[in-house]
């Protein structure tokens, strides 16, 4: 977005698009709304679209498209084989990062699971700056082991430090010396963190890790989902990179790695994905994985639509006015919230603005999932979808014990292009009214738990009736409002 100065003096992120397709929405009443939750099972990922009035679950595959994109879609190739649509989709992956390999996958944890199978062993260490839930689950579901080398700054709530989601690049060399190069196939780079708030990697600690895996002759694999987020605030943040442009730094980083992969959910605004590989020796090793997983060479299991969506789409993220947009509402959130004393992550990040559950709730325990029981709270009392990130997204120990993760939080995602302030300003009052009534809130116990992602479909109901009062203090402060 450009710099633009309103006389009031007030700093109000100022859309740089217009809107020319809408869609109507509902919000049920409170007491509606509180039966819906029951419904899903307290778990946001269950409830009907149909009920969401502000949906900030995600920002994967929701994000609106441009006219560009749409125009694009149709010149689609419906060829099965030699599709022009895939051609012209890696020639835009060759030219952004300089890697003459692609294949396409039909979403980013589709690559995750080619990568997997390919390289994770039994007894096999996977460095990390964070883990992600998918990419965590794919390797230990192969025997493989996670190790999480994030800097110190990155698990504090609040600081200003600029890159949180930065590795710890002594505590990698120390891994890599301990567990040794051969149990050690790849460094996973994610840019920027998703379950720590969307925090970037400076392009300096990327060189510093990259550098320190070529000494030891280790492959280095970047997680590009969330690039066009950590691209902008390296622009902003990083002093050696203000004079860069957007695809300078692209490319700067891309040439640092040996094997980059990402959901085009998220990067290239459209449904798709894949994995771009430098070496032909790498790319034959994954090769026919592909039509055993995902579908033929040149679709990857994507329509060619969304294919030619985006290839512009890739293209529309080396704009800074367009990259910049989800970074500056969401600082708007987080900056808002901030000063009326809600605990959020700061910096603000990518992907969403992220609440500090541990601050917000600290009576309810972990153990009860209180970055869940918090989702469900938002959305009874606004209508508002949001995700629970924090111990419910974790697995299990082996012995059966929670895991309690390292921060307890919830994600109000914002996706690109979607939303006008005012539907954001909305939801701020919201969770202000929350938190100023958050010793309502109580926890909650799994009815129904899956052994693995039990986030995305595990059920859960109240320790008390807890929900009921929250209704009656809806009511009793805004009357015969929704």
């Amino acid at each position: 977005m450009s710099q633009i100065k309103f006389m009031s003096g007030e700093n109000i992120p100022l859309e740089m698009h217009k809107v020319r397709i809408v869609q109507k929405l509902c919000l049920p009443t409170v007491e509606q709304r509180q039966k819906n939750m029951e419904a899903a099972g307290n778990n946001t990922f269950l409830l009907q679209n149909k009920d969401v009035f502000i949906d900030m679950l995600t920002d994967s595959g929701v994000n609106a498209m441009s006219d560009n994109q749409q125009a694009a879609m149709l010149q689609a190739d419906d060829a099965y084989a030699g599709s022009a649509t895939f051609t012209r989709l890696e020639g835009k992956l060759r030219e952004l990062f300089g890697m003459d390999y692609y294949l396409p996958t039909h979403q980013g944890r589709a690559a995750e699971n080619i990568l997997a199978e390919t390289y994770v062993k039994p007894g096999t260490v996977i460095p990390m700056n964070y883990h992600f839930t998918t990419t965590k689950a794919h390797i230990t579901r192969l025997g493989g082991r996670v190790e999480e080398l994030i800097c110190d700054e990155g698990l504090e709530s609040f600081n200003d430090y600029p890159f949180k989601g930065n590795f710890n690049v002594d505590k990698l060399r120390a891994l890599i010396e301990s567990e040794g190069v051969e149990k050690t196939p790849f460094v996973r780079l994610e840019a920027g963190t998703n379950l720590i708030g969307g925090q970037p990697l400076s392009l300096r600690n990327i060189k510093d890790v990259c550098a320190v895996c070529r000494e030891y002759g280790i492959l280095t694999v970047l997680d590009a989902s969330l690039l066009q987020d950590n691209l902008y605030f390296i622009k902003q943040r990083e002093e050696a990179c203000k004079d860069m442009t957007i695809r300078q730094i692209t490319r700067e980083i891309a040439d640092q790695m040996d094997i980059l992969y990402f959901s085009a959910r998220k990067l290239g605004f459209a449904r798709g994905g894949g994995i771009c590989i430098r070496s032909e020796a790498e790319c034959l090793k994954m090769k026919e994985l592909i039509p055993v997983y995902e579908g033929f060479l040149t679709y990857g299991g994507m329509s060619v639509r969304e294919m030619e969506a985006v290839t512009v789409g890739l293209e529309e993220t080396m704009d800074e006015d367009v990259i910049s947009q989800g970074p500056q509402f969401i600082r708007y959130m987080v900056d808002e919230l901030h000063a009326a004393g809600v605990p959020v992550i700061t910096p603000a990040g990518g992907l969403g603005c992220h609440i500090d559950v541990k601050q917000f709730l600290p009576h309810v325990p972990q153990e009860q999932y209180s970055a869940g029981a918090l989702a469900a709270a938002l959305y009874i009392a606004g209508g508002i979808r949001g995700m629970e990130r924090g111990t419910m997204s974790e697995q299990r120990e082996p012995d059966g014990s929670e895991h309690l993760a390292a921060m307890e939080l919830v994600r109000l995602a914002v996706p690109r292009r979607v939303y006008t302030l005012s539907q954001v300003k909305y939801v701020i009052d919201r969770v202000k009214w929350l938190y100023e009534n958050r010793e309502i809130v109580g926890g909650l116990k799994f009815i129904e738990e899956p052994a693995v992602l039990r986030f995305f479909f595990g059920r859960l109901a109240p320790v008390s009736d807890w929900q009921e009062k929250l209704v009656a203090k809806f009511r009793a402060d805004f009357g015969e409002s929704l």
